[in-house]
């Protein structure tokens, strides 16, 4: 199979300002650089089954991060190969391009929160995306502090500064949604600045001393820990509970033309699921770390550690009901959502429990 990585910015062909929801959430030091670097990386790993052709399926992540490691696991080792599936990578720096190149044909499926399938839905696209698979269960971000905190409690960000998320963005509303469960009010209870871009917010932090704590994810967060500039103080992946944080998916139209590709699609995450369930942090860095070649692998294996030990990584790939109001209460407490959408309309799940039989 071949797996290739393309860092490319996508034209968009309509309107989904809504949908960056946690399009720029997830970002590694290298997903930074390839902003500016669009040139394609390939690397090939040799297909052990020879009988048949491989059939080619484009994805789209809305970053490139350790927070997917499930998935990077399964590129790694050969699992798409397994299925049949010649894979190509595309990041798409935002949820709202990768659902643009869904949409578009640009990619057969897109990897993003399925917020946004909410939202396109909601817009009236005739032949919306539908999610599928869910790979993530909690937020990736944490909270970092200036000073140690060992006995850090939410209500310790009353009256001060926070270098936060993108309005509407899925980061952000989860950094609200945990503040009101501890009846800490987002508009006036302290200052949050929503106007650093998130790849940029670590750097302001450590350039400009105004801000208390900052919201960053993985590798920012470690990276702060290691100069001495900065302390993780609490998750919001650990504090938000459960969260159906980023989701695979694909157009109706597709969905129903490719069901078999779909399912070998979905039984190679699958795999990937049950090796990091299977591995320790230290053997699932070890494999993903070709991923990351601008990342050294302690850094890589204590960012893993990090999300293994918050039990980021669901054991399977079925996204419950449950899950999906929890998304839209959480869409609804920041203002975000008009209206709810049926679940049944936007999520399928046979793929993920067929998979389970593998």
């Amino acid at each position: 199979m071949k797996k290739k990585l393309i860092s490319i910015l996508l034209t968009s062909v309509m309107t989904v300002g809504l949908l960056s929801a946690c399009g720029s959430a997830h970002t590694d030091d290298n997903t930074k650089n390839s902003k500016t670097n669009t040139t394609e990386t390939v690397s090939d790993i040799s297909r052990t089954d020879s009988d048949s052709a491989p059939v080619s399926v484009t994805l789209n992540e809305v970053a490139h991060s350790i927070f997917y490691a499930p998935m990077y696991a399964a590129i790694e080792n050969g699992y798409f190969d397994e299925e049949g599936i010649d894979l190509t990578l595309v990041t798409g720096f935002g949820a709202d391009k990768t659902m643009t190149a869904v949409i578009s044909g640009e990619a057969d499926i897109g990897f993003m929160g399925s917020e946004s399938s909410i939202y396109t839905y909601n817009e009236g696209a005739n032949d919306y995306v539908i999610n599928f698979a869910q790979l993530t269960q909690r937020a990736g971000n944490f909270l970092v502090a200036r000073e140690e905190m060992k006995d850090f409690k939410w209500t310790d960000l009353k009256g001060k500064d926070v270098l936060g998320g993108r309005k509407g963005g899925m980061p952000e509303m989860v950094f609200e949604y945990i503040l009101k469960n501890h009846n800490i009010d987002p508009a006036s209870d302290l200052e949050i600045d929503q106007s650093i871009d998130f790849g940029s917010t670590a750097a302001a932090f450590t350039g400009d001393m105004s801000a208390d704590f900052t919201v960053e994810f993985e590798p920012s967060a470690t990276a702060l820990e290691s100069e001495g500039k900065g302390h993780v103080v609490a998750s919001l992946g650990t504090d938000s509970g459960y969260v159906p944080y980023t989701a695979y998916s694909a157009k109706k139209s597709y969905l129903d033309k490719n069901p078999d590709v779909i399912q070998s699609f979905t039984n190679a995450l699958q795999k990937g699921m049950d090796f990091v369930q299977n591995h320790t942090p230290e053997e699932i860095a070890a494999v993903i770390a070709p991923q990351f070649p601008e990342t050294d692998l302690n850094t890589i294996t204590t960012i893993v550690t990090r999300y293994y030990d918050q039990k980021t990584w669901k054991e399977d790939l079925i996204f419950e009901k449950d899950s999906f109001e929890l998304l839209q209460d959480i869409l609804e407490s920041a203002g975000e959502l008009d209206s709810r959408t049926p679940y049944e309309s936007l999520v399928t799940t046979e793929f993920a429990k067929e998979a389970l039989k593998k």
